[in-house]
């Protein structure tokens, strides 16, 4: 495991379109993903122990920023070939245990992390409703800790971003296990 942090996010620039296979077996599109308010684009995955440790504050904040009209999406782009817990089963297998109010989808051919610029897992952006990247920070100062009282950054800044269509002046950005490219690209 690597740790990476996030660099600074280019905001302002429209969130990429995409189109990928979800753990439900349809096709999910960034659009059927948007909400009144906003986007919020996740990539993470199964094995790595900062998204592990996050999981169930990941759920009440985005069960909550859904209720505020943002529409949030988690995307897995590691290669599953060398990281086998990644795959689709344990995707479904991770998303029904931890109960997760939103797609899951599969980035196999890794072009929409690229297109994102993503390069850890976690790795947040927020954008508002015109699509405009607002927020590249982290979900909260906890780390690889499961502290529930950490103050909750993404949460508040999304929900102003529902708000005021703006994120915050000051961000900090993500950490986590690197993305796990496959080697032959």
């Amino acid at each position: 495991m690597v740790r990476t942090d996030t660099p600074v996010g280019e905001f302002g620039a429209t969130a990429p379109e995409f189109s990928l296979p979800g753990i439900d077996g349809n096709l999910w599109s960034r659009d059927d993903c948007m909400g009144a308010r906003g986007l919020l684009v996740m990539f993470i995955c199964n094995h790595c122990p900062y998204v592990q440790a996050i999981n169930k504050k990941l759920v009440r904040d985005t069960t909550e920023l859904i209720r505020l009209g943002i529409g949030c999406v988690a995307i897995m782009p590691n290669d599953t070939q060398a990281y086998p817990q990644d795959s689709l089963p344990y995707m479904q297998k991770v998303a029904q245990q931890q109960g997760y109010p939103f797609p899951y989808l599969m980035d196999e051919r890794q072009d929409v992390a690229r297109q994102f610029g993503a390069v850890c897992t976690p790795d947040f952006f927020g954008y508002n409703a015109a699509l405009q990247l607002q927020y590249r920070g982290r979900l909260d100062s906890a780390g690889k800790s499961a502290d529930e009282n950490a103050p909750r950054e993404l949460y508040l800044a999304m929900k102003g971003i529902a708000e005021h269509g703006k994120g915050p002046l000051d961000q900090v950005p993500s950490m986590g296990c690197s993305i796990k490219w496959r080697l032959n690209e």
